[in-house]
């Protein structure tokens, strides 16, 4: 208890900000880049982040520019992201001889991240306390061991991290279905999987149908359950060209958050010494979960409005009869229940849509971490179809997605439900029939850990101990597992809350330069928008023993698989061309494609955005029918939905301020409606614990400040990891199967 002791007497509380960004975001960014990087190397870096012979920001997966770009193309948090990375700080055997398991499991993550780079292999041993050196050998050959032992390939499973590279996912996925599994959970089935479920059935991709130039076009940009000032702050810089060219800005959001308000861009001086440029022209403070009925609303009232595109419905899709009967019969009360707003907010942001011609959808996870969170995307699709706004310049669909490269991890075959296609390509590219059973997704890897269906985990980066939902279960999951190994940069939960033995297996940072084989290598990324382009580190390696992710996995991969189906595991590991040859024949729209990234790269072919023709069972983009739900919350309890500071990316804690929400030197706090304080009888600044309360039982978090926030009443925030353990395991979205971290019923519990 001693850490939120400590941070309980540093919390600091102050006005939210007003704007994004501006002169205080380039000072912070330098000064803490400097403090943990030097002077040298952080000219370096930042000089080579995100720039065409440099390497890809791991923060988020906002796409680059095409042409120019400007000598800072980066923002506050790409900035924290580089020198997170290339900290001088090292954690090597001696800080692991220091510091038992138990001791590491006392300290906050935010502590554990603190403490540097890890520079050696490591082994906690069965039955030890404390981790261990051990070769890169010798770890190699325990973890071939322990395979060996499995009495089935499905007793193994193949997590994966966004940051990932396409050739270290392409070797990754390459490795699990040849050693005969499809147990290959990634962070999407946390955030987006959502997305990719609704967009598969409605036009036929799971990505998103937009180019950055579109969002430049556009008449009206909607962005719906996202915060980009925190989460993709260089977005903010193409809603900044789309304002200055006349587009408006419809924000959806429980919270009026910093990004959406102002803009100072510190990249020009008006962002820097002048009042910067307002963003959001109307901002519906919507309660949680409210999104579906907002939006059959709007349906409902454009249909009335006569804006169907009668012409592109009747060419390309289906289904639209019966979703404008459906919607046509839309309750008003029970929107006006489940959103919180006034119906002549409505009306207005449905007249702001049906005055445009050129509209962009985006959102985030405020949208896909609900129950019903496919269903409300297939409402964007609808209303995205009813006006023909998509596969037209300026206009599309939008999914924002938070780590750097989920989407081209999944592009490259990181799924635990692959489709047919991939499979039979792998198999006649390598010469091995590929297991077709449908794998585990994050929530069942917990599962099979739990009930000892699985015995050994490997991760490729990631904290999935944190990042995952109702955190004990997972941590005592993972603790049960024979053997846990995981393949990072930094220390994190996952280390603590490992298996009987765990490895831990330190690999390069983007930032990093990969000599590998002898050579420079380079590695390619995908970002949110399908553009796949080359990503290659300048920076000397935190350490000489450090191996990159594509060496480790090939290795682990000669240990395990060997050469029963006669794949190079070596080759690739020296030559990364090798594998990018093997990526163009295997994966579908990727085809020459180690010319096309020596070319400077490519956009992924996109059937609905390219051509108009969807590629749905149905050949045609499919409009759908979703029951209104209006959930209910018992008296006395709050919604809590989990949120990220400013000083974080994902379960990366930077440091302990969100000064665009007020918050300094701690995070264990409770954002509430002044009128929820009042009339459950507490006090602003009053340190409670949270309950939540699902069929299965109550989970807690204990000690937690309260903070009277301009939130929508009956709705509450709190900051994750720290609220990852209130959510159920099994609350999970239909569907998608995504932990429900935005619909969490709590009550509060007066400390005595």
């Amino acid at each position: 208890m001693a850490p939120i002791d400590d941070e309980e007497a540093r919390l600091r509380v102050g006005p939210p900000a007003d704007h994004a960004a501006g002169l205080q975001a380039v000072r912070l960014s330098l000064a803490n880049a400097v403090g943990q990087m030097g002077v040298r190397k952080t000219v370096r870096n930042l000089r080579s982040l995100n720039q065409h012979d440099g390497f890809d920001c791991m923060s988020c997966a906002w796409p680059d520019p095409q042409g120019h770009r400007h000598a800072a193309e980066f923002c506050e948090n790409g900035a924290k992201a580089v020198a997170w990375e290339g900290t001088r700080d090292t954690a090597g055997p001696a800080f692991f001889a220091e510091h038992s398991i138990a001791d590491l499991a006392g300290q906050t993550d935010h502590w554990l991240e603190k403490q540097g780079r890890l520079t050696h292999p490591m082994v906690r041993r069965d039955g030890g306390t404390h981790y261990e050196p051990i070769s890169w050998g010798e770890a190699f050959a325990l973890i071939g061991a322990e395979f060996q032992k499995l009495a089935s390939p499905d007793e193994a499973v193949f997590y994966t991290s966004g940051r990932a590279s396409n050739e270290a996912a392409f070797v990754y996925q390459l490795f699990a279905r040849a050693f005969g599994t499809n147990n290959l959970p990634d962070c999407s089935n946390m955030c987006h999987e959502s997305t990719g479920s609704a967009l598969m059935r409605t036009i036929g991709i799971g990505k998103g149908s937009v180019t950055l130039e579109d969002l430049h076009q556009a008449d009206l940009i909607v962005v719906s359950g996202q915060n980009p000032g925190t989460n993709h702050p260089r977005m903010l810089t193409a809603l900044e060209i789309a304002k200055r060219d006349g587009a408006k800005i419809l924000a959806i959001n429980p919270l009026p958050e910093a990004g959406l308000l102002r803009f100072d861009n510190p990249q020009k001086a008006r962002g820097l010494v002048g009042s910067g440029t307002g963003l959001a022209d109307r901002l519906l403070r919507i309660r949680s979960n409210g999104d579906l009925a907002l939006w059959q609303a709007i349906g409902s009232l454009l249909l009335q409005k006569g804006v169907a595109d009668r012409e592109f419905i009747e060419s390309s899709t289906v289904g639209f009869e019966a979703w404008a009967k459906h919607v046509a019969e839309v309750d008003r009360e029970a929107v006006l229940a489940a959103t919180g707003l006034e119906w002549s907010e409505i009306e207005a942001a449905a007249d702001m849509l049906a005055s445009s011609k050129r509209i962009v959808h985006c959102w985030a996870m405020g949208i896909t971490q609900h129950r019903n969170a496919v269903a409300t995307i297939k409402e964007f699709v609808n209303v995205a179809l009813l006006q023909g706004m998509i596969g037209k310049p300026g206009a599309g669909l939008c999914p924002v997605r938070g780590h750097s490269n989920v989407q081209g991890d999944r592009t490259m075959g990181i799924w635990e439900k692959p489709p047919a296609v991939f499979l039979d390509r792998l198999r006649d590219e390598f010469g091995f029939e590929p297991p077709r059973e449908h794998g585990v997704d994050a929530a069942d890897a917990v599962r099979v850990f739990r009930d000892g269906k699985a015995k050994v985990f490997v991760a490729l980066g990631g904290n999935f101990v944190a990042a995952m939902s109702d955190t004990e279960v997972t941590a005592a999951a993972m603790r049960g597992a024979d053997l846990t190994v995981q393949i990072s940069t930094k220390l994190n939960r996952s280390h603590v809350d490992a298996g009987r033995t765990a490895l831990i297996l330190p690999t390069l940072g983007r930032t990093e330069q990969d000599r590998t084989g002898g050579v420079v290598q380079r590695v390619t990324v995908e970002d949110s928008m399908s553009a796949v382009h080359a990503s290659r580190g300048r920076s000397e390696p935190a350490g000489p023993l450090l191996r990159s992710e594509v060496d480790i996995i090939c290795r682990i991969a000669e240990a395990v698989v060997g050469d029963r189906q006669g794949i190079p595991w070596a080759e690739f590991a020296g030559d990364y061309s090798r594998i990018r040859e093997r990526i163009g024949r295997v994966v579908p729209g990727c085809g020459d494609y180690a010319d096309k990234v020596d070319n400077g790269g490519f956009t992924m072919p996109h059937p609905p955005r390219d051509s108009r023709t969807f590629p749905t069972a149905e050949g045609r983009a499919v409009f759908t029918v979703s029951p209104l739900q209006v959930m209910t919350v018992p008296p006395g309890r709050l919604v809590l939905q989990t949120l990220r500071s400013h000083d974080q990316f994902n379960t990366t804690i930077y440091g302990l301020d969100d000064r665009y929400r007020g918050v300094y030197s701690g995070r264990r706090v409770v954002f509430i409606n002044a009128a929820d304080l009042t009339e459950l009888g507490f006090a602003d600044g009053e340190l409670v614990n949270l309950v939540s309360e699902f069929d299965d039982g109550e989970r807690r978090a204990d000690r937690f400040r309260l903070i009277a926030y301009d939130t929508p009443k009956g709705c509450v925030a709190a900051y994750y990891p720290e609220t990852n353990p209130l959510v159920p395991l099994d609350s999970q979205a239909e569907e998608s199967g995504t932990p429900t971290s935005k619909w969490v019923i709590v009550r509060l519990e007066k400390i005595g």
